[in-house]
């Protein structure tokens, strides 16, 4: 990054933790921003890597680590594993985030993208429950904690290092490729299980075949370490320490008082929005699998192919998506989001119960774009609620504890009612219920497209920007 010198702006009393501080404008040099976006979506692709053999694979993993009997208990144990990496998490972004305030956003996603390497591929190594019984599932549990208590700083993290290195007028665009790392990585694990399925039988699947998907998680954690050590930190935390150094303070000093207490308001906004985000997220790409399989008795292999191709058109529309926020703004396209979930998911959902392949292709490509309206906003408007000092402690917070109550128990949660009610129209009431929480938080959130973010300087793309910028003020 490079700076230019705009006129000095008018004396002022220092800005507190929460305000902007006026600086100088920020160049942007698209090449390191180039290298930012890739390092930090991949680290995301190889999360939602294992989100997905997770979710495509439960019915297997159910059969290996659980004892045999009920079918449906054991694919409850499988989503309970899953569910309880999220109730982790919290602690993990309670962690990760104040420590990437104070020493970091590059040194903490190294960090977190070792664990979460190491967490997935322990669970290809671990034996089966026929081979050490009871501590087959107690294994899984423990890997499934190191993954969550990792992506507890992971996203946010993630986020925030794509946030502050883009220029703003395409802080949208470009924090929109994260979550396009999130589609692939799912597709990749997800179309590698359905390979799989298709090409192993049921007794290859569950003797070994099963664990394959696990195992590449090694490598890949080795090429995203590789490509985030390359990188240089961010311009806001670098002035941040500079603002330290000046202090006579080694490190920024952050105090999780200040992301919590100080930040009450963002933190709810941005909760609200995350358990949007989330529930149809998770409905949709970790929960609908199952809801073919197991609820609809549809072909496993035919459902699981449908579900690869709506992802994939969710990929295409990303980056379009995310560009379109710079333009109109985020709120608009969240808002959008918000009305479609309300509107639809009763039509969608009963598209998909119709069981024809076309019926169920068009329900989940409906939800499916809609969808997009959160994956390509979410990465810039959420970093854009919380000020430089705390903003990955903060959003770390308020990300995980939405996450953890409200979208990784997703899967969980709609089984059960379906199980206790036996209403099969619950995975609409829930995304339903998700739209008019995500709606109140759109009502009160600000606007942030095109705007530094709160204590940041302007992000511009040239220098004839930053002088332009500087001859305003």
């Amino acid at each position: 990054m490079r700076t230019a010198t705009p006129v000095a702006p008018r004396p002022k009393a220092a800005p507190s933790p929460t305000e902007p501080a006026p600086a100088e404008a920020t160049v942007t040099d698209p090449a390191l921003v180039k290298r930012a976006v890739k390092a930090a979506a991949l680290g995301n692709a190889m999360e939602w890597f294992d989100f997905g053999v997770y979710s495509y694979i439960a019915v297997t993993l159910g059969k290996v680590f659980f004892p045999s009997g009920n079918p449906t208990a054991q694919l409850l144990s499988t989503f309970g594993a899953f569910a309880a990496a999220f109730l982790i998490r919290p602690v993990g972004g309670m962690v990760f985030g104040p420590l990437g305030d104070r020493v970091g956003r590059q040194k903490i996603l190294a960090l977190t993208m070792i664990m979460m390497a190491a967490g997935t591929f322990a669970i290809g190594l671990i034996p089966s429950y026929a081979t050490i019984g009871v501590w087959a599932p107690i294994l899984l549990l423990a890997a499934r904690l190191v993954q969550g208590f990792s992506t507890g700083g992971e996203y946010a993290g993630a986020s925030t290092f794509i946030a502050e290195y883009a220029p703003d007028k395409k802080r949208g665009f470009l924090g929109s490729w994260l979550e396009f790392g999130t589609l692939a990585g799912y597709i990749g694990g997800a179309g590698l299980v359905t390979l799989m399925t298709a090409l192993l039988s049921s007794e290859d699947l569950q003797s070994w075949g099963w664990r394959i998907p696990f195992l590449i998680a090694g490598p890949m954690g080795l090429i995203g370490l590789y490509l985030r050590m390359r990188l240089e930190e961010t311009p806001a935390f670098a002035a941040e320490l500079e603002k330290a150094h000046k202090d006579e303070q080694t490190r920024p000093k952050v105090r999780v008082r200040d992301m919590v207490t100080g930040q009450w308001r963002a933190l709810l906004l941005c909760m609200g929005l995350v358990l949007v985000f989330n529930v149809t997220d998770y409905m949709l790409l970790s929960y609908m699998p199952s809801y073919l399989t197991s609820e609809l008795k549809y072909d496993e292999t035919h459902g699981l192919l449908v579900i690869l191709v709506v992802m994939a058109l969710m990929m295409c529309a990303q980056p379009f998506v995310g560009a379109l926020t710079d333009r109109v703004g985020r709120r608009p396209v969240i808002a959008a989001g918000c009305a479609g979930f309300l509107l639809l998911s009763i039509p969608a959902l009963l598209l998909i119960r119709a069981g024809s392949l076309w019926a169920i292709g068009l329900g989940l490509s409906a939800l499916g774009l809609l969808l997009v309206c959160f994956t390509a906003s979410m990465p810039s408007a959420l970093p854009a609620l919380f000020p430089t000092p705390v903003r990955y402690g903060s959003l770390s917070i308020g990300f995980n504890i939405s996450v953890s109550v409200f979208g990784g128990t997703t899967p969980l949660v709609v089984t059960a009612l379906i199980g206790a009610t036996g209403d099969v129209m619950m995975p609409a009431y829930y995304m339903m219920a998700a739209a008019v929480v995500g709606g109140v938080a759109v009502w009160y959130m600000t606007e942030s497209a095109g705007r530094p973010l709160p204590g940041s300087p302007p992000a511009v793309e040239t220098e004839r920007e930053a002088r332009a910028l500087a001859g305003r003020r």
